[in-house]
């Protein structure tokens, strides 16, 4: 993605561009940093200006203390590209939930078939109240407020599979040229203090999915790995804050009369969740798709 350099100058300030948005530190302690790094990660350990059809690498601190690296970021993902942030699980491959445009290049340089499910990525409860129809507020398990157990398990790493409600775009839900039948999408609200930094300067959710290897299907920790793998399918940024483990979210469908978990992840299972394996999941006639797993 062509990105000029006044970009970046008007953001941080010319001065800052290679001593501040790309986190260039003092000599002494770029030497220090040398010597514990591994000779794979020194390929991206000096800061890189993108050009024309290059690839953005902005390392940042876990904690977010360095956050105001990611403002050319955000502008980035305001313009239309595709990247890669951390979230409280896996790094995820992200881009604008308005720009049809980048979506279809999402899928495209991940290789994603058009039925292949895609999740949001969400700052807040409102943001899942205005693209999806919300959580149930009560069931025949005698919970009589689905939504207040909820609120106790986000911010952290679970998807919940809701129904999508017509504020979500069309673009999002897109089987091919058609627009699928199938109204659920999957919701997150990270617990990752880098991405909620990216999130509370978007105007709306992001498009997300995870970040595997497109031969072995297996999730890719390494942030410069996958800059080594999605770089020459054009993926335009990669926000590093250091190696993840292999722990993915916990996928809830909450589209039943029940909430089940239909994939087991980092996220615990709690007392009104119910796993498929269960004599009330296997009597529901709504148990979800297998895809469902996907998110």
């Amino acid at each position: 993605m062509a990105l000029e350099a006044k970009l970046f100058g008007g953001i941080c300030g010319e001065n800052q561009l290679f001593g501040g948005c790309f986190g260039v530190k003092p000599r002494g302690l770029v030497t220090m940093a040398v010597v514990k790094r591994s000779p794979k990660r020194l390929k991206y350990a000096a800061p890189r200006l993108p050009k024309e059809g290059r690839l953005a690498y902005i390392e940042v601190d876990p904690s977010g203390s360095d956050a105001w690296k990611l403002d050319p970021v955000v502008q980035l993902l305001k313009e239309g590209a595709v990247g890669v942030i951390p979230t409280d699980t896996l790094y995820a491959m992200v881009c604008d939930l308005n720009n049809n445009s980048a979506i279809e290049r999402l899928r495209r340089i991940k290789g994603i078939e058009p039925s292949k499910p895609l999740s949001l990525l969400c700052l807040s409860f409102r943001d899942i109240d205005t693209y999806t129809m919300g959580f149930p507020r009560g069931n025949d398990h005698g919970f009589t407020n689905i939504f207040r157990a909820v609120k106790h398990c986000l911010p952290g790493p679970y998807t919940f599979i809701l129904t999508a409600s017509k504020g979500l775009p069309k673009q999002c839900i897109r089987d091919g040229t058609t627009t699928s039948s199938r109204r659920h999408v999957g919701v997150r609200i990270p617990d990752d203090p880098v991405c909620q930094a990216i999130l509370q300067k978007m105007d709306a959710p992001l498009i997300s999915t995870s970040v595997r290897s497109p031969k072995e299907n297996d999730w890719i920790l390494d942030p410069v790995a996958i800059s080594d793998i999605y770089g020459p399918e054009g993926l335009d940024f990669v926000v590093d804050a250091g190696i993840r483990a292999a722990d993915p979210s916990t996928v809830v469908n909450m589209t039943g009369s029940i909430p089940l978990i239909v994939r087991q992840g980092k996220g615990p299972k709690q007392p009104w969740m119910v796993t498929e394996d269960e004599p009330s999941a296997n009597s529901e006639n709504d148990t979800p798709n297998s895809k469902s797993r996907n998110y």
